[in-house]
C-alpha cells in the first residue's frame, strides 16, 4: 500500500471522526411514535401521510387493549394518527367502522370520516436540531381521547391532548348516536352538523380576523384546553419540540 495514501486515508478518518463529534454533520434523524391502546375495547389505528414519505403501520392495523406498537418515521414526515371504532373487517380488508372509517378498508389511504379526533405531527428535515409541531385537533369532531407526550425532546414540549369525555357533554344536535339508537360514539364539529360558513370558517369568514370561536367550538375548547377547537386555534394549541419521540394514547381517561 502506498504510506502517502494510507497516511490521507487516516487523517480524513480522523477528520470525519472530528466533525461527526463537534456537530460538523447534520444528522438526519426522524422520531418513533409509541401508540398505545388505553381504550377498554379494541381499536383501529389509522395513519396517513400528508407529504407521501412513508406509510406508517401500513396505514391502518387493530390495537387490542394495553397493547402498544411502534412506528418509526423518517425525517421530514408529515401525517396524521386517529383511532377508528366499532371496526369489522374481513379477511381481506374490507369492511366498516362506527367512527373514523377510511373508505371501508383496514389499510388506509385517505383520511378518516369526521367525526374524529386526531394527532397530527410534521417532523423537522433539517437535522438533529430540527423543530417538530405537533398537535391534537377536534376540528373535525371527536370520537376518544387523545394524547400526545414528548420523550426525549428539548425545547417546549408539552404535551397536547384531550383526555375529557367529549362524548358524555355532547350537545343532542352534534351527537352521533350508534347503531340501535345506544351510546354517543362521537361528536360532530359544528361545521360538520350545519355545514355553514361562520362554523367551517369559509367564505367571508375564511380568515383567523373573520372566523372567531362559536360556542359549539369553545365546548370542545373548555373540555380539551390543549387541543385545536377550530381552524384558527393555533396559539394555544400547536406546540414544537425538538429531537423527540412521541407517545401517543388513545384514551388516556382511562
Amino acid at each position: 500500500m502506498n504510506p502517502m495514501a494510507s497516511e490521507q486515508n487516516a487523517v480524513h478518518v480522523l477528520l470525519l471522526m472530528i466533525m461527526f463529534f463537534t456537530g460538523g454533520f447534520d444528522i438526519v434523524s426522524g422520531a418513533v411514535f409509541t401508540l398505545q391502546n388505553s381504550c377498554s375495547y379494541t381499536i383501529w389505528p389509522a395513519t396517513l401521510s400528508g407529504n407521501g414519505i412513508a406509510i406508517l403501520g401500513g396505514g391502518g392495523f387493530a390495537l387490542a387493549p394495553g397493547a402498544t406498537v411502534q412506528l418509526p418515521a423518517p425525517a421530514g414526515w408529515s401525517g396524521r394518527f386517529w383511532a377508528r371504532t366499532g371496526c369489522n373487517f374481513d379477511d381481506t380488508g374490507n369492511g366498516r367502522c362506527a367512527t373514523g372509517d377510511c373508505g371501508g378498508n383496514l389499510k388506509c389511504t385517505g383520511g378518516g370520516v369526521p367525526p374524529v379526533s386526531l394527532a397530527e405531527f410534521t417532523l423537522g428535515s433539517s437535522g438533529h436540531m430540527a423543530q417538530d409541531f405537533y398537535d391534537v385537533s377536534l376540528v373535525d369532531g371527536y370520537n376518544v381521547g387523545l394524547g400526545v407526550r414528548p420523550s426525549g425532546g428539548s425545547g417546549d414540549c408539552k404535551y397536547a391532548g384531550c383526555v375529557a369525555d367529549v362524548n358524555g357533554n355532547c350537545p343532542k344536535e352534534l351527537q352521533v348516536v350508534g347503531e340501535g339508537g345506544g351510546a354517543v360514539v362521537a361528536c360532530k364539529s359544528a361545521c360538520a352538523a350545519f355545514d355553514r360558513p361562520e362554523f367551517c370558517c369559509t367564505g367571508q369568514y375564511s380568515t383567523a380576523r373573520t372566523c372567531s370561536p362559536t360556542q359549539y367550538s369553545q365546548i370542545f375548547k373548555n373540555a380539551c384546553p390543549a387541543a385545536y377547537s377550530y381552524a384558527y386555534d393555533d396559539a394555544t394549541s400547536t406546540f414544537t419540540c425538538t429531537g423527540a419521540d412521541y407517545f401517543i394514547t388513545f384514551c388516556p381517561n382511562s
